[in-house]
């Protein structure tokens, strides 16, 4: 998704988060995290969110990201795999 006025956060190694859109009127936020595992791997998580005044009135078009994030996430971990090995 596009987000105008887009702002990036990211802390090396730990996260990254998009944020934007026009607050107060709609927001999004796009978090993906990185955690260490007493392994040596890493767990991976993303979740977004939105907010803002017109967001009742968008949220019945807004589409399913679930599926999205599960193949993201997939194309990710074949690609840390694979530069791995």
């Amino acid at each position: 998704m596009f987000m105008i006025g887009a702002f990036v956060d990211v802390v090396p190694n730990q996260r990254m988060i998009w944020t934007g859109g026009f607050a107060p009127l709609f927001k999004g936020v796009r978090t993906f995290a990185l955690r260490p595992r007493n392994d040596g791997s890493t767990d991976f998580a993303m979740q977004e969110r939105f907010s803002g005044l017109i967001l009742p009135l968008v949220k019945a078009s807004l589409p399913d990201f679930g599926s999205m994030f599960e193949r993201y996430a997939g194309e990710l971990k074949n690609e840390a795999e694979r530069s791995k090995a």
